[in-house]
């Protein structure tokens, strides 16, 4: 009777430890594909022998596919913007350059006023056209981040320096606050610095008078930086168009500020979100894993 019970103890104790050692590889699976996620790649396969490997397939397949789905709509909206842009552009200066050929050629009248401000108006149109695609050339060509420990006090401190000159001058206040003292991140500090400075601008050219930003860690120990302002707030419509290149509801802006914000912070495998925008206030948050 004893040895019945040793041996249904040992099979137990068998059973148990393969369980665990089981389980401890299921775990391992979990992290490696959320690892593989969060660098963005999905060209993974578990095999399909196990019964919890094909659900982790299934579960890679419903995420890879609503991630081409997002990077399609995208790109849709991108080359919709682009073109938009370049026919805007290049087709006044199609029609006037047909115009101006008439009175090249017309012998019988004196058009060299108009002709001049013909030329001017297709020198200013390829200036802008010059532009559009030197902003397109630097969207593109994002420098690889060179990270290193940065403390948020330090590099706030350092971007309430370089735009105090425009916030004095729109005579507002940019204030910095942190809950927990001696917030670190792992940046490049001239990338973070630039997001930084372009939230702060845009909030000046919304009409903002006051500017807070704050840092703080969440519940799951990630790094936030909120930037609020009470601008005007960013229309309804616009706030899921904003991030797309090109896209601005501003008659001088150029449209790739937040687009190359959020390549920034892609590249530090962190984001840029809008929070919320209404008549209170607008506030952005920077979220560092």
């Amino acid at each position: 009777m004893l040895g019945i019970i040793a041996s249904v103890v040992a099979l137990a104790a068998v059973a148990t430890a393969t369980a665990i050692i089981v389980r401890e590889r299921d775990r391992r699976k979990v992290e490696y594909m959320l690892d593989a996620f969060e660098d963005g790649e999905y060209n993974f396969r578990f095999d399909e022998g196990k019964r919890f490997n094909r659900t982790l397939n299934r579960i890679k397949w419903i995420i890879d596919s609503r991630h081409q789905q997002n990077e399609t709509e995208s790109w849709s909206k991108l080359i919709r913007v682009l073109t938009h842009e370049i026919m805007n552009t290049v087709s006044p200066i199609a029609s006037l350059s047909d115009t101006l050929m008439r009175y090249v050629h017309d012998p019988a009248d004196d058009h060299h006023e108009v002709i001049a401000s013909g030329l001017e108006t297709i020198g200013a149109s390829s200036r802008e056209l010059i532009d559009f695609v030197q902003n397109y050339r630097e969207l593109t060509g994002v420098a690889r981040p060179i990270k290193k420990p940065l403390l948020v006090h330090d590099l706030i401190g350092k971007v309430l320096e370089l735009t105090r000159p425009m916030v004095d001058e729109a005579g507002a206040q940019c204030t910095f606050s942190e809950r927990m003292a001696d917030t670190l991140i792992y940046a490049d500090e001239g990338q973070m610095c630039r997001v930084l400075i372009n939230l702060v601008r845009n909030a000046l050219q919304a009409e903002a008078t006051r500017i807070d930003i704050a840092a703080e860690l969440d519940d799951d120990s990630q790094t936030l930086i909120r930037v609020r302002n009470n601008g005007l707030p960013i229309p309804r419509e616009s706030q899921e168009q904003i991030f797309i290149p090109f896209y601005t509801t501003k008659s001088q802006g150029s449209g790739i500020g937040l687009s190359l914000s959020r390549q920034i912070m892609q590249a530090h495998n962190a984001a840029i979100d809008l929070h919320h925008s209404d008549p209170n206030s607008t506030e952005f948050v920077l979220t560092f894993r």
